[in-house]
């Protein structure tokens, strides 16, 4: 059962998150931030993983650690469901075209958490959202998923299209990474033999 649910409590937020690996992109996002509701609602459609996320914060102080906190759970949860890899693709990638923006992603499961962000925004806010909390997540996302992720701006005017671009290229190269390889079934994909 590729499928995990975790608690995060700290003074900050309080979370729980759910997820189905091996889903059809099922969403149930309230984090009291609309605008990132809205965007892991498109990171769970496009990468298949069902998702159930339920985030209680301080928003009164900013968005930060609510967003922070819900990278963190959601990589974790992401992990646990994985297990040890075994049978999996590891890698995925994605080209993904909104309108004016262009996004790469590149990512590995590789137990390794990197991140390479060259995103730039136009803009400082997205309606109330501040743009740089984009990258906030993604970097708590691949530190605690244990994921190499690389994602790339090739071009893009609007903000909103680029923070959206950014989260489908991740959730399409997500996909590809956590399905199953029918040429690897039970190997872990790796010459060490772990991951």
């Amino acid at each position: 059962m590729r499928q995990a649910t975790l608690t995060r409590k700290t003074a900050e937020t309080d979370i729980t998150v759910s997820v189905n690996l091996d889903g059809t992109g099922q969403y149930d996002c309230h984090t009291g931030v609309g605008f990132f509701d809205h965007m892991l609602d498109q990171l769970a459609r496009h990468s298949l993983i069902d998702i159930s996320l339920r985030a209680t914060g301080d928003l009164h102080i900013d968005d930060h650690h609510t967003v922070e906190d819900c990278g963190i759970s959601l990589g974790q949860a992401i992990a646990h469901g994985l297990g040890d890899k075994r049978g999996i693709r590891r890698y995925g990638a994605c080209h993904l075209a909104m309108d004016d923006a262009l996004l790469r992603c590149a990512l590995d499961l590789s137990g390794r958490p990197y991140l390479v962000w060259n995103v730039d925004f136009p803009t400082a806010k997205i309606g109330q959202f501040d743009t740089e909390l984009v990258r906030e997540f993604f970097q708590a996302l691949s530190t605690h998923g244990g994921i190499t992720l690389h994602v790339d701006m090739l071009h893009g005017i609007n903000a909103h299209h680029i923070a959206e671009a950014a989260f489908k290229a991740v959730a399409r190269a997500l996909r590809e990474a956590v399905e199953p390889d029918p040429r690897q079934s039970g190997a872990i994909p790796s010459t060490k033999g772990a991951l």
